[in-house]
């Protein structure tokens, strides 16, 4: 055993991780080894399933009841983890090892308000004496880039947008100050700003000497903070070094593959197809001519937040989206984007304002006629597999809305195979359940799912945001693939300004609750008017210039 303080903090060789399934063993993780420093953040790459996350997992016993983990050495600080037990796990989890998922709903108690989660290993562990406990949780949410830290405190994680609550989980992760900061997808719902807060927070834990290990699919969030980086391909490491050297000069054909499928910040056409903000590429017409599908004047809607009085979510916002367009809206957590986007699919109802489908309001329509109404718009959401039934197979999923139409069972089959076809999944997919499907297979059913009763307009409330950098790019490619066969219009409501600029040919950017500047993509994107969307584009990580800084990981090898 290597005495604790000296050595690598954490010291892996070896590990494997197997899970038994009604088909045999699944090897998740094949015998990979790495060292992880103080002061260091070294970061797991890969595609989804390739078995980054099973080995972070693996580090701090949470790979779940069957799972079988074995390793040749296995150690945190020079306490060998292969023989901790219970209690002894309690009391390195949360103080000296913390965790950030990267499902912040999932792991946040929905009957806590989010100070108390924050409050929790403050108290634990006894970080600061228990009267200054709330000041601490106040400091701590600040610093995660919460506003209003004092009365989001007193909120539980359902009434914080994505963003929120996972700058809440991260705080909660960093409250005990741990030496081992575990980070799966920390910033996936972040925003560019805050993003670039939280990654600035944790190079401040970093330098005053907290190690961090990263699972990423975000090549520009690595590139940006990563000191050493493990390239992850079916349970194995294929890659290994330096971030500057694996990033900017990959040597293995799967990395390269990976680095290559970047949502570039500066990013060209598809192949075939004309500018995205060029009126040939507005499905099948003209963007200016097309007719208008969806419109929403001077929308209004407010909320009741605990000690705050009243929190206008959305304030005065116009919309119109036309035929086989996309509109691309972008803003920071909390900037009232996702409440746009219930409010245009009538699953809100705004304060003042009113929403027109084909000239008919929301607010005029009622039973048969607001059911038939809904058809026309649906809504793809960030985690399909939260909004899928878990008890239907894929074919049950994709057949529910068509048998609304009362269609034979020839028909429901003729439609659930174009259903497929459209988004580019194999017929064998329709027996298994969402669970069994990989992320990306799972986005496309639920495009998939959203196509199926004829919609002219489709609500896409970060559909990519969870997805790795090449699952990523193909569920994009099939979104315009779609647009340019059926002529759907979108609302594509995302952070990521990559994925905006690659999809959309009109943006909005919204800053509480409002419109700040709004135009054709190039225009706001390569000349931004109001200092806001200067700033969010400013804040994009930059791939390709990230290595100006001296990598720090430079000695450490995977071997």
């Amino acid at each position: 055993m290597t005495p604790a303080g000296r050595g690598p903090l954490v010291a892996v060789r070896d590990l494997t991780v197997r899970f038994p399934t009604r088909h045999g063993v699944v090897e998740a993780v094949r015998g990979v080894s790495f060292r992880v420093e103080r002061g260091q953040v070294v970061a797991i790459v890969g595609e989804s399933g390739s078995g980054k996350s099973v080995t972070a997992r693996g580090l701090v016993g949470l790979t779940g009841e069957g799972a079988r983990v074995g390793a040749a050495e296995l150690t945190f600080d020079g306490v060998d983890l292969r023989q901790v037990r219970g209690r002894a796990w309690r009391a390195l989890r949360g103080r000296r090892v913390g965790f950030v998922l990267q499902d912040a709903l999932g792991s946040l108690d929905p009957l806590r308000r989010v100070g108390a989660e924050v409050a929790e290993p403050l108290r634990a562990h006894r970080i600061v004496p228990g009267r200054q406990v709330d000041a601490e949780v106040v400091r701590l949410l600040g610093e995660a880039g919460i506003p209003a830290p004092e009365s989001r405190a007193r909120q539980y994680p359902h009434q914080l947008s994505g963003g929120l609550r996972q700058r809440a989980l991260i705080a909660s992760a960093l409250a005990a100050r741990p030496d081992l900061l575990i980070a799966d997808e920390p910033t996936t719902a972040l925003d560019a700003t805050v993003q670039r807060q939280v990654l600035a927070l944790l190079r401040e834990r970093v330098d005053d000497g907290t190690a961090v290990l990263l699972i990423s699919h975000d090549l520009g969030v690595v590139a940006e903070i990563a000191d050493h980086v493990y390239v992850m391909k079916d349970g194995r490491f294929v890659e290994d070094g330096p971030a500057a050297a694996v990033l900017e000069s990959p040597s293995h054909p799967y990395t390269k593959t990976l680095v290559g499928a970047v949502a570039w910040h500066g990013r060209a056409a598809r192949p075939g197809r004309a500018s995205p903000a060029g009126p040939e590429d507005v499905g099948p017409g003209n963007a200016g001519t097309a007719r208008e599908v969806l419109r929403a004047e001077g929308l209004v809607k407010r909320y009741t937040l605990p000690g705050r009085g009243e929190f206008t979510a959305v304030e005065d916002v116009s919309v119109t989206v036309r035929a086989g367009e996309t509109l691309g809206v972008v803003g920071e957590s909390g900037s009232g984007k996702t409440t746009l986007g219930r409010l245009l699919m009538g699953l809100l109802e705004p304060d003042a304002g009113r929403v027109l489908l084909d000239g008919r309001p929301w607010d005029g329509l009622r039973g048969p006629a607001r059911r038939a109404a809904r058809r026309g718009v649906q809504m793809i959401y960030q985690h399909p597999l939260s909004s899928f039934d878990p008890r239907y197979t894929a074919r049950q999923i994709l057949e529910e809305p068509l048998r609304a139409d009362r269609a034979p069972r020839e028909e429901r089959d003729r439609r659930v195979a174009l259903l497929l076809e459209h988004v580019g999944l194999a017929p064998d997919v329709l027996d298994r359940r969402a669970r069994e499907l990989s992320g990306g297979q799972r986005q496309r059913l639920a495009i998939a799912r959203a196509l199926a009763p004829g919609p002219q307009v489709i609500v896409c409330d970060e559909p990519v945001s969870a997805l790795d950098a090449s699952i990523q790019a193909q569920v994009l490619d099939v979104l315009a693939d779609v647009q340019e066969r059926l002529g759907v219009a979108y609302v594509f409501v995302s952070h990521d300004l990559a994925v905006i600029r690659r999809l959309s040919h009109r943006v909005m950017v919204m800053k509480d609750g409002r419109v700040v500047e709004s135009g054709e993509m190039e225009k706001v994107f390569d000349h931004p008017e109001h200092p806001y969307t200067k700033a969010l584009i400013d804040a994009v990580p930059r791939f390709a210039s990230r290595f100006r800084r001296v990598s720090r990981g430079a000695g450490v090898t995977g071997a």
